[in-house]
């Protein structure tokens, strides 16, 4: 479970829409030459819902409540690091074109429509990637979801001088990537590595093994989930001329077997399995394969470690690439070279914590002001993440451009390769924020870009010249387009719609801040219904995930389910990051290594005591609630609480023990299960009996979960039953996975989350004898 995979249904409940992976862009209902629904019709329709003109679910599950974001696709041309125009590619109104921030008057078309006709088929188009010398372009259609980040499409090859569209197969492909000069396309083909020659118009095999058991070019389900966190597994060298990729050989990992009742009308369900390794059990073995394509030659690296983290180019022979022991406490960077196959380890490292897994490594060509070639990456500073630059890469000595007490975050962002200058965010001005900043890579001068209270994001232009700067947060988010020389900029949205809807609704009110627990400083954040009233007593949610590294008190736009349930309900909801999440740095997060549910839970239990005591907090109606996680943090907290403090509980799709879940999240912060057999004990969701002293708790779980498997619950509901325990009530979704959505289910869990704890408030599970 990576902190996208165990966060994921809590993403869904803070943003409101039930998308499994972020949206660049939502589709708005307000558009303004011919639009769905005008403003004042929504703002009626939201009335006849809502009579209080308080925030609820009409509005949160209608997308023009979330706010919009525009994405663009930055185009790297030949000149692009010495003479940066801002080139990127976008869509307007169905049509797709190329457009210069240093030109206002240059404007190219690509193609003129979002749908085509191909032997008098028509269709619709889902994705379009410019090629670099924006001559041509994949266009994707027929597009179907397959795990969280991978899909299956058509894909297409349309030449943009003649508008013609032609096939790159007749067979849904996993994927297609440009290569950098434009000449090439990769792809992926049940599970082999294909590569199009544009010019000839023919593709050739580069793998031939490819099937149930082996994965070439695209991760297997453990590696998309946990390592890569993307549907693709394969590298282009920067001038093209080779392509790297991992080959997964998953024949000694036990299959995992879902069953799917509702998929059709047949009286016997449908059996699927996955490959799916728990922890003790056999990884996926992986190597990597080097593909020249002049030669039509692949070779396969003989190196082994037992985890492949990241792999990227490091000049245009040489591949950089990281690995890991199973428990993720022993590092290694190699250097491959792609002319002789030779291997070199240039960086050997031993952690008392866990090594987390990055993908922002950043190769750094030689140049006229720097000698040799380089990368920089992220590096553990007395116990906190900053930047350093290794040069030439196999100097296992790096100069530190960043350090203190805070942390660089997804760094680094970009670099100015006619500037040398490096661009990053750090959570120095406040670890719920997130600001950027540049340092020069001579110098060391860091130089701050942005300020005030916000949550910045950002996409740089392949020059890094030029930035598309977000601030999400705690406001209405606004885009803007800026020249990083000039410091020009321009909106690029501004959500002005977003801003008019909500003037019609009370908003819950935010604050943040941090608190002494006794056990810990912890961020929170705690919403306030309208109309708060100080001297009144409110019922209280704790909406919560606390997995490891990662964050939820952010002072980011949101709303979702936690302000729904504020306004609605007339409550207190707070979300409190304990010990164990990110951001913090090592200590702070490190602490749960080997005994997960256990100081997570403490400081949970600690800070709803905090609450309790305030004057408007009514100390029996206090809840929790999280999903995946979340969910497990629901019912351990319980567990540990024993009705003490937390009247109720609300947990979705939960790991209930973490012998069961997947071995590359599970055995990075518990080791494997022979190796801490205590811990796994204790972790799980046991004691049914301190369990059973809360008043009520609901648990909801979908049966077609490929993550948490409905089997966590399963086992949970076999030892409830054992105990006799009846203080409980279950929602199961059939064939639902993580992120319970089949049929209907994304409308249907919040419904019952929603009137559960509404009903959890009034009373109405209490026993007589409770009464």
């Amino acid at each position: 479970m990576t902190l996208v995979a165990l966060v994921w249904g809590s993403v869904l409940l803070i943003a409101g829409v039930a998308h499994l992976r972020e949206v660049s862009t939502q589709r708005s209902l307000l558009q303004d030459d011919d639009g769905l629904i005008s403003l004042l019709q929504l703002r009626q329709q939201y009335a006849d819902f809502n009579v209080s003109g308080r925030i609820g679910f009409p509005q949160v599950r209608n997308s023009s409540f979330a706010p919009e974001y525009k994405s663009i696709q930055w185009i790297s041309e030949p000149d692009s690091f010495k003479d940066d125009k801002g080139t990127f590619a976008t869509s307007d109104k169905g049509k797709y074109l190329v457009k210069s921030i240093q030109d206002d008057n240059y404007e190219k078309y690509l193609f003129n429509s979002s749908h085509f006709f191909f032997d008098h088929i028509n269709y619709t188009i889902s994705a379009f990637v410019a090629s670099p010398n924006l001559e041509m372009a994949i266009v994707q259609t027929n597009w179907t979801q397959h795990w969280r980040h991978s899909s299956f499409a058509l894909h297409w090859v349309l030449d943009v001088e003649t508008q013609r569209i032609t096939p790159l197969s007749s067979e849904k492909l996993s994927f297609a990537t440009w290569s950098p000069t434009s000449t090439h396309i990769a792809y992926v083909l049940d599970n082999d590595v294909y590569v199009y020659d544009y010019k000839t118009h023919t593709s050739t095999r580069a793998s031939f093994d490819g099937g149930d058991e082996i994965f070439n070019g695209k991760p297997d389900w453990v590696y998309e989930e946990e390592v890569f966190e993307d549907e693709s597994a394969l590298w282009w060298s920067p001038k093209g001329d080779y392509v790297a990729f991992l080959r997964t050989n998953d024949s000694l990992v036990p299959d995992f077997p879902i069953t799917y009742f509702v998929q059709d009308d047949s009286p016997y369900p449908e059996l699927r399995e996955i490959k799916y390794p728990k922890p003790g059990y056999p990884n996926p073995n992986v190597s990597l394969a080097l593909y020249n394509i002049h030669s039509n030659v692949t070779d396969y690296i003989e190196y082994q470690d037992d985890i492949f983290t990241e792999v990227v180019w490091v000049g245009n022979e040489q591949l950089l690439l990281k690995s890991v022991n199973r428990e993720a406490d022993f590092l290694k960077v190699v250097l491959i070279n792609a002319h002789s196959s030779s291997i070199s380890i240039v960086r050997d490292e031993e952690t008392d914590s866990w090594f987390e897994i990055t993908h922002d490594t950043l190769f750094i060509p030689k140049s006229e002001t720097r000698e040799l070639d380089g990368y920089i990456d992220t590096v553990s500073v007395n116990g906190y993440n900053h930047l350093a630059y290794f040069t030439p890469p196999n100097n296992s000595t790096p100069k530190l451009l960043t350090q203190g007490e805070w942390e660089v975050v997804d760094a680094p962002s970009a670099f100015d390769y006619a500037k040398d200058l490096v661009y990053f965010f750090s959570t120095e001005v406040s670890s719920i924020e997130r600001h950027l900043y540049s340092v020069d890579i001579h110098s060391g001068e860091i130089k701050s870009l942005t300020k005030g209270e916000a949550w910045f994001s950002a996409s740089f232009s392949s020059g890094a010249r030029y930035v598309s700067l977000t601030k999400r947060g705690p406001g209405i988010p606004s885009q803007s387009l800026l020249d990083l020389y000039t410091g020009d900029s321009r909106p690029l949205e501004t959500n002005d719609k977003l801003s008019h809807l909500l003037e019609d609704f009370e908003i819950p009110e935010k604050v943040y801040g941090e608190v002494d627990i006794g056990t810990a400083k912890v961020n929170y954040v705690e919403r306030l219904p309208p109309q708060f009233d100080p001297k009144k007593q409110y019922p209280m949610l704790f909406f919560m995930y606390g997995g490891p590294g990662s964050q939820l008190v952010t002072k980011t736009f949101s709303l979702g389910f936690p302000e729904v349930v504020s306004a609605q309900l007339d409550a207190i909801v707070v979300t409190v990051d304990g010990r164990g999440t990110g951001f913090k740095g090592r200590g702070f997060r490190s602490l749960v290594r080997d005994n997960l549910g256990h100081y997570e839970v403490i400081d949970q239990i600690a800070a709803a005591k905090h609450w309790s005591q305030k004057k408007y907090i009514d100390s029996t109606r206090i809840a929790i609630f999280g999903w995946s996680y979340g969910g497990y943090m629901t019912l351990k907290t319980l567990e540990r609480d024993a009705g003490e403090t937390f009247s109720y509980g609300m947990s979705v799709a939960p790991v209930t023990d973490w012998a069961l879940y997947d071995s590359v999240y599970t055995e990075r912060y518990m080791h494997t299960p022979q190796n801490n057999a205590d811990g796994y004990a204790q972790s799980a969701v046991h004691n049914i009996t301190q369990l059973m002293k809360a008043k009520r708790f609901l648990l909801c779980h979908g049966t077609g979960d490929d993550n948490v498997h409905f089997q966590n619950s399963a086992k949970l509901l076999d030892k409830l039953d054992l105990a006799g325990a009846e203080n409980y009530d279950l929602h199961v979704f059939p064939d639902s996975d993580h992120a319970i959505r089949y049929h209907n289910a994304n409308s249907i869990i919040y419904d019952k989350l929603f009137s559960w704890l509404d009903h959890a408030f009034k009373g109405d599970y209490l026993s007589a004898f409770q009464r």
